[in-house]
């Protein structure tokens, strides 16, 4: 299992565009992919669920990964985090 943490810096946090980027980039592994934000745990590769955790800018999530494939989603999703998305 890979776990880690980013940090929202979106000035309008993970809204529907980067949560809808995540949601699909998330599915393209076979690894469970959940998203954790104070306490709530939402499934990665599902798009309502990311969104039902309304993170806003400046928010810490955590990135649990579980499967053959965590370390490359891994480095693939933080990617996201790291390049705001492309925002």
């Amino acid at each position: 299992m890979k776990q880690f943490n980013v940090k929202v810096n979106m000035a309008m946090g993970l809204h529907a565009r980067p949560a809808n980027i995540f949601a699909k980039k998330a599915t393209e592994f076979e690894s469970n992919i959940n998203i954790i934000k104070d306490g709530k745990e939402a499934n990665g590769k599902r798009l309502l669920a990311v969104l039902t955790l309304g993170a806003k800018q400046g928010d810490l999530l955590t990135i649990k990964i579980d499967g053959a494939d965590e370390s490359e989603a891994a480095a693939t999703l933080k990617n996201l985090f790291d390049e705001n998305f492309g925002e």
